[in-house]
């Protein structure tokens, strides 16, 4: 890791949780700048919001999901 990457990431992890989260969507989206990404996502963002109206997925719970996949690789 560079000096340069490696002072930007200790400065990054003394943020608030929401500015550290602004910053990833900043980050992310100066990498990909695509149009055709943007629109695949809202596509898909779409599609899983369908299959959760009509019944077809359902939503979790974020901590027992997280606290699931911790256990299968602890």
């Amino acid at each position: 890791m560079s000096e340069i990457l490696a002072n930007l990431e200790a400065q990054a992890l003394k943020l608030a949780p929401e500015e550290r989260a602004l910053l990833v969507h900043r980050l992310i989206d100066s990498v990909w700048e695509n149009q055709s990404v943007e629109e695949a996502w809202a596509r898909e963002v779409e599609r899983r919001c369908v299959a959760i109206d009509c019944g077809e997925d359902e939503l979790l719970n974020p901590t027992e999901v997280i606290q699931s996949l911790r256990q299968q690789i602890s």
